[in-house]
C-alpha cells in the first residue's frame, strides 16, 4: 500500500476506502470486532467525521475505548473533527478507567484547514499525554502514519505495525530534498524498521485483525487502569517445580553462550511468556509472564547476543519496559548475566551515560515487587543497572556459580597486579602466577557466596529451585505498597 507523496509531506493523502460517509467521501471500514468478543458499543461523535470512528465498547469481555483514524477525503489526514473526535474518545476512556486501542492509518496533517489541522493532532497528542500511566494505550498502524500524527505512536504504550504499512515524520521526497539519499516509504518507515531498528514497534502482524489479537494479547497482562491489580490466572503449573530446564541451559564457562529465554520460560508459568520489541536491541530481553498465575514483566540480558552487554538502544528498551510495568503495578522480574557496558568511543559520544542513565531512573523510581536472580557473572556498573540490591531491588537471588563483581577475575588482575606480572621475566612463570591471582580475586571478590555474606544478595539457590524461590519472593511483597515524595515530577535522563 502506498501513499501518494504528497500525502507523506503535507497531510493530503488519496482516500483508500470505499465506503461513503454522509458528506459523499469515502469513511473509514467499521470498529473491528473479527474473531475476538465484541460486546455493547456506544459511539461518540458518530457524524463529526468521515475519517474518524470512536466508540466505547468491549473487547475479550473488557471494557475499551476504540478509535479508527483512516479514509476520508484526505485518506486519514487529521483535522479539526478528527482532532476533536480522538481527544474526546481518549479522554473518555481515561476518566472511565478503561484502556484504549486506536486504528492508524493517517496520511498526516489535512492541509485543507490549514494550521487548526497541526492544533488537531496536537490536542490528540496532549489527550494521550493526559492519559499516559493512567490506563494503558495501544496502537496498530495497518497503513501509512505519516508527518506530525506518526509522532503519537512513541506516545503509546503498544504498537503493532502490519505487513503493509509505514510511518516516519518526513517523507521520501523531504529525505531526498534535503540528504540527497533515494529511499521509498518502506526503507523509511516499513514495519521492519520499526520492529529491528526503532523499536517503535512491539510486534508485526500480518493484517489488522491480527495485529488487533497481538493487541489484546499483551494488554491481558495489565490492568485496565492504574488503580487496579493485573488479571491473575488460573494455572496448573505448580509454583514449586524444578527448573532443571534453566538450569541445565547455562554453561559454566563465563565466555559461552547461550539463550537466556529458556531459562526465562521454564521459571515463569508454562507457555506465559510474551515477549516484548523481540528484535530489537536483542542483547536484552523483555517481556511479559505470569508467576503463579500473576502477571510479572521480565527484563534479561541476553549472553547470545554480544555476550549481553547493555549498549544504549537495550538500555533504552528496558527502561521504557520498566517504566510501564511500573506505571500498571506489574511486579518485575530480573534475570542477570552480563559483562558490563558496551565500549566504544562510537558508544560514548552517543551518549552512553545519558541512556544508560535512562534505565537507572526506570529501576530506581519504580515501587512495584522487584525480584532478581544473577545467574552467571554480573560485574561493573551493568551489575548495578540490572535492579541490584543497592538500587531498590526487594530480594536479589544468585545461583552459587554466579560471579558478582566490580569486573571479572582476568580483569581485576590485570588492573592490580600489572607490576607484579610485569617483573616476572619467564612467560610461563607470569602465567602460572596470573593463574594463582585470578582464582584467587575469583574466590575472594567473586562469589555470590561472598555478595551474600556482605548482603549485597539475599540468598543463593540451587538453579533448580529458581521458580520455587521467585514465586515465594513475589508472594511475599505482593502487598508491597509505595511511597512517593511530593514534587510534580522527576527529571528523567531522556
Amino acid at each position: 500500500m502506498q501513499a501518494q507523496e504528497a500525502g507523506a509531506a503535507s497531510g493530503a493523502g488519496a482516500a483508500g476506502e470505499e465506503l461513503s460517509g454522509p458528506d459523499g467521501h469515502p469513511e473509514p471500514g467499521p470498529l473491528p470486532g473479527g474473531s475476538h468478543e465484541h460486546g455493547r458499543e456506544v459511539p461518540l461523535a458518530r457524524k463529526r467525521s468521515a475519517a474518524a470512528l470512536a466508540e466505547l465498547t468491549e473487547l475479550d469481555g473488557r471494557p475499551m475505548g476504540l478509535f479508527r483514524l483512516g479514509g476520508g477525503e484526505h485518506r486519514g489526514a487529521i483535522g479539526p473533527a478528527e482532532g476533536e473526535t480522538v481527544a474526546r474518545l481518549v479522554r473518555a476512556a481515561a476518566d472511565l478507567g478503561a484502556p484504549i486501542i486506536g486504528l492508524l492509518a493517517t496520511s498526516g496533517a489535512d492541509v485543507s484547514h490549514g494550521i487548526a489541522s497541526l492544533h488537531a493532532w496536537g490536542q490528540v497528542a496532549r489527550a494521550l499525554t493526559a492519559a499516559s500511566g493512567v490506563v494503558p494505550v495501544a496502537m496498530v498502524v495497518s497503513g501509512p502514519c505519516l508527518a506530525g500524527p506518526a509522532l503519537l505512536l512513541g506516545l503509546a504504550d503498544v504498537v503493532v505495525v502490519t505487513g503493509d504499512s509505514y510511518a516516519y515524520v518526513s517523507g521520501p521526497a523531504v529525505v531526498q530534498g534535503f540528504t540527497g539519499q533515494e529511499v521509498t516509504h518502506d526503507e523509511l518507515g516499513g514495519p521492519a524498521v520499526h520492529a529491528v531498528r526503532t523499536g517503535v514497534a512491539w510486534a508485526e502482524a500480518a493484517d489488522e485483525d491480527e495485529a488487533l489479537g497481538v493487541v489484546l494479547d499483551y494488554l491481558a497482562y495489565l490492568p485496565a487502569n492504574n488503580n487496579e491489580e493485573p488479571p491473575a490466572r488460573w494455572v496448573t503449573d505448580p509454583v514449586d517445580r524444578e527448573t532443571n530446564v534453566a538450569a541445565a541451559s547455562v554453561p559454566d564457562r563465563a565466555t559461552a553462550s547461550y539463550d537466556v529465554r529458556v531459562v526465562v520460560e521454564d521459571v515463569v508459568d508454562e507457555h506465559s511468556f510474551l515477549e516484548v520489541r523481540a528484535l530489537h536491541a536483542p542483547s536484552m530481553v523483555t517481556g511479559l509472564a505470569t508467576v503463579a498465575g500473576l502477571p510479572v514483566g521480565v527484563v534479561a540480558n541476553q549472553p547470545s547476543v554480544m555476550a549481553g552487554t547493555i549498549d544504549i538502544d537495550a538500555s533504552r528498551k528496558a527502561a521504557r519496559f520498566v517504566q510501564l510495568c511500573d506505571s500498571f503495578n506489574v511486579p518485575l522480574l530480573t534475570f542477570v548475566d552480563t559483562p558490563g557496558f558496551q565500549p566504544g568511543k562510537d558508544v560514548e559520544w552517543r551518549g552512553m551515560i545519558r541512556h544508560g542513565a535512562e534505565l537507572v531512573h526506570a529501576y530506581a523510581a519504580a515501587t512495584v515487587p522487584r525480584v532478581s536472580v544473577v545467574l552467571r557473572k554480573a560485574y561493573g556498573g551493568a551489575y548495578i543497572v540490572m535492579d541490584s540490591r543497592g538500587l531498590g531491588g526487594d530480594i536479589s537471588l544468585a545461583w552459587p556459580a554466579a560471579e558478582i563483581a566490580v569486573m571479572g577475575p582476568a580483569g581485576a588482575v590485570s588492573v592490580l597486579h600489572r607490576a607484579r606480572l610485569a617483573a616476572i621475566d619467564d612467560e610461563a612463570d607470569r602465567e602460572r602466577e596470573r593463574d594463582l591471582l585470578e582464582a584467587d580475586y575469583a574466590a575472594n571478590y567473586c562469589s555470590s557466596l561472598v555478595a551474600a555474606e556482605r548482603g549485597f544478595v539475599d540468598d543463593v539457590i540451587e538453579p533448580g529451585e529458581t521458580r520455587r524461590a521467585v514465586a515465594a519472593a513475589l508472594a511475599a511483597f505482593r502487598t508491597k505498597r509505595e511511597s512517593l515524595v511530593t514534587r510534580r515530577h522527576a527529571n528523567t535522563p531522556l
